[in-house]
């Protein structure tokens, strides 16, 4: 909040400044769009300005339908009438919806509030004079941009005067815990930000639901602050912090689309010898073909051997990992043999003398996936 008095320099207000100046010096007649947060766009004719469009302020058309002096209907009904003129000032006065004298107010009060939320935000530099076109909602006699700059300067530094100051754009207050009787006797502007504000609305926010200006509710905003009917919500502590490990200092390849995942060195060593382990003793333990054996060949007389609908599935060896062209395979560790107690308990005496003494001691061998 403390930088709120000394913002003007940061804002870019000499820029601002500058720029308008030489605009009235040579009597230039455009729009000048000033770049930054929220930024706006100043319609200048011959020298002065007579129109000023920001996203950080509501302009007139949102300042007569949010207010409800005119309905969404009746708006619709008037720009029918007028052939699609963006701000049709006739068809407001002939239907009794505003007089000459409140559009000519609406149109300056919508200028100047949009000129404050300008110098209130972040400019950033202005681009050169573009081509002239009607502005929306001008008013008919232009203002000098020396004034208006200093009206919005004036309106920032009192802002930045009162005991809780609000920027129209970053703070987002939420309700006291006040008493009934208290809210009852607050004035009708003061309950509207109590039922706007919510913790997720800024000043400008509340602006444009309301059709009330951007300065007009930064300020009841910051006074309502100071006498405790709102209150900034703190900051949670409670959030969960996510902790990002780093990844290595080495090179990372990329595995090729479709390619098996990369097994561990020592755990395809091991699976290896089991699966090379088994089919030897599958082979041995394997019941001998008779008709290999039989030099003669088969028997005529014996009956057609039929092959078995349901064979069993082959044994599919751990596929090993890609490595791409030119790259050295990494070298695998050596066992010593024996180490690994494979061939003593798949041992004759111990295992069996069949294909199934080997599975019933397939618990028995230390797999990754087992944990024992």
């Amino acid at each position: 909040m403390s930088g709120i008095r000394d913002s003007l320099g940061r804002v870019g207000y000499d820029l601002l400044s500058h720029a308008l100046s030489e605009c009235q010096n040579t009597r230039a007649t455009g729009k000048l769009r000033v770049s930054g947060k929220p930024g706006g766009v100043f319609h200048l004719r011959d020298g002065a300005v007579v129109a000023v469009e920001s996203p950080g302020a509501p302009g007139a058309e949102a300042r007569l339908l949010r207010s409800g002096r005119v309905s969404g209907e009746q708006w619709a009904e008037l720009l029918r009438e007028s052939g699609g003129t963006r701000w049709p000032e006739a068809g407001l006065i002939a239907h009794g919806y505003a007089g000459a004298a409140q559009l000519r107010v609406v149109c300056m009060m919508a200028m100047q509030d949009a000129a404050f939320a300008v110098v209130a935000g972040d400019v950033e530099a202005c681009d050169p004079l573009d081509a002239a076109f009607e502005p929306y909602a001008p008013v008919a006699l232009g203002e000098a941009p020396g004034r208006l700059l200093q009206d919005a300067a004036r309106k920032l530094a009192a802002v930045a005067a009162l005991p809780r100051p609000v920027r129209p754009d970053r703070e987002r207050p939420v309700p006291a815990a006040v008493p009934d009787e208290i809210r009852e006797q607050l004035p009708p502007p003061h309950k509207e930000l109590l039922a706007q504000a919510d913790g997720r609305r800024t000043a400008r926010d509340i602006a444009f639901a309301t059709g009330l200006g951007a300065y007009t509710v930064t300020v009841g905003m910051a006074r309502m602050l100071g006498e405790g009917l709102l209150e900034l919500p703190a900051e949670s502590d409670s959030a969960v912090r996510v902790t990002v490990r780093d990844l290595p200092s080495g090179a990372l390849r990329q595995r090729p689309a479709g390619a098996p995942p990369a097994l561990d060195p020592e755990v395809f060593s091991a699976l290896s010898s089991v699966v090379a382990a088994g089919e030897e003793t599958a082979r041995d333990s394997a019941p001998p073909d008779p008709a290999a054996s039989d030099p003669a060949g088969p028997d005529p007389a014996a009956p057609e051997r039929r092959p078995d609908p349901d064979p069993p599935p082959p044994a599919i060896a751990p596929a090993l990992p890609r490595r791409e062209p030119g790259a050295h395979a990494p070298s695998l560790p050596r066992r010593e043999p024996g180490a690994s107690g494979i061939a003593e308990t798949l041992a004759p005496e111990r295992a069996g003398a069949s294909w199934k003494g080997f599975f019933r001691l397939r618990h028995r061998i230390w797999t990754p996936d087992s944990g024992t």
